[in-house]
């Protein structure tokens, strides 16, 4: 009975996976290798920069940078948990991962991008609170609220992730071991999974409503208030400042709520065969990396800043 059993995890649970990615596609491989390995270096050094300023400048001591920097130390993680083993694959001919590798690839994953979402959103509050209600905005965004908001945040896309990936993993996948894909993602996984998967499918779709949908409503809501509050303002300057501080969060907003709502709002079993592909390279990458870049061109107070760490640089060499 037990020589059985242990056939039957080694049957459900393969060794390793094999990452089949662009098989079909060979020519892809060196192009997006060469872009990986352009843009990897390129999000790391950005969201670094952007850290570094936000600690050494005095005049963005303030929540809205305090975010800025948990942004940016996510981002880090979020490409970091996919790209080297995106980069390894591209680059040799083993497209294998382990299942250990598998699942922690799948849990940090999924940890950050829950995170994000609900960081976005708490972000999109502060710049509320500070056009909306700029006379309390001090007394509500307090230091100790700021941690307690990130904390729970933090808390928050652990509590998914661990819930959610614990209980992809005890889907049953009756000797495959072939995944579709470039890197262990949840709903890949279930869509690969043998037997009933009905119960998980729904149970994504329920969790990711309140971790996507919910968010998405107070964004849209806090940037509706915003907008209002923008056009009733006299200072043409005042508006400028406004504009350029929250159109930055908006566009880092639609560019990663929009690929992660397309996959993860909807069930695994309708996604096509190249969606989860390029919407992983799309969020695990092309955000991460531009997140440094819209934030710093767009913000008069960060590019000051840059300029200023540059030059403190220089001076000391």
């Amino acid at each position: 009975n037990t020589l059985k059993t242990m056939a039957l995890i080694n049957r459900s649970h393969p060794e390793e996976f094999i990452l089949l990615g662009f098989a079909d596609r060979p020519w892809l491989e060196l192009p997006i290798f060469i872009i990986l390995l352009i843009t990897y270096p390129m999000a790391m050094m950005g969201n670094i920069a952007i850290i570094l300023v936000s600690k050494l400048d005095p005049h963005l001591h303030s929540p809205m940078y305090f975010f800025l920097t948990n942004l940016s130390f996510l981002d880090m993680c979020y490409t970091t948990s996919i790209v080297p083993q995106m980069l390894f694959n591209l680059g040799s001919t083993k497209k294998t991962i382990s299942y250990m590798g598998c699942a922690v690839q799948l849990y940090f994953f999924h940890i950050m991008g829950g995170t994000e979402c609900l960081l976005l959103a708490i972000m999109s509050f502060d710049r509320y609170v500070a056009i909306c209600r700029p006379l309390h905005y001090t007394l509500i965004m307090n230091q100790h609220i700021c941690i307690l908001l990130v904390s729970i945040v933090w808390l928050g896309g652990i509590t998914y992730a661990v819930s959610e990936a614990t209980v992809t993993l005890q889907l049953p996948l009756c000797g495959v071991n072939k995944l579709d894909h470039l890197i262990c993602e949840i709903p890949v996984l279930i869509k690969t999974a043998c037997g009933e998967k009905e119960v998980n499918e729904l149970t994504l779709s329920v969790v990711c409503i309140f971790l996507l949908a919910i968010p998405l409503c107070l964004i849209l809501a806090s940037y509706a208030s915003i907008g209002h509050a923008v056009l009733k303002m006299k200072s043409s300057e005042g508006r400028k400042k406004a504009f350029g501080t929250c159109s930055s969060h908006l566009i880092v907003f639609f560019l990663f709520y929009g690929p992660a709502i397309s996959m993860y709002l909807q069930p695994p079993s309708s996604i096509t065969r190249d969606q989860p592909k390029f919407m992983a390279l799309f969020y695990g990458v092309v955000t991460p990396t531009a997140n440094p870049f819209i934030y710093t061109l767009r913000n008069k107070d960060v590019k000051g800043a840059l300029g200023n760490l540059v030059r403190n640089i220089l001076s000391f060499k």
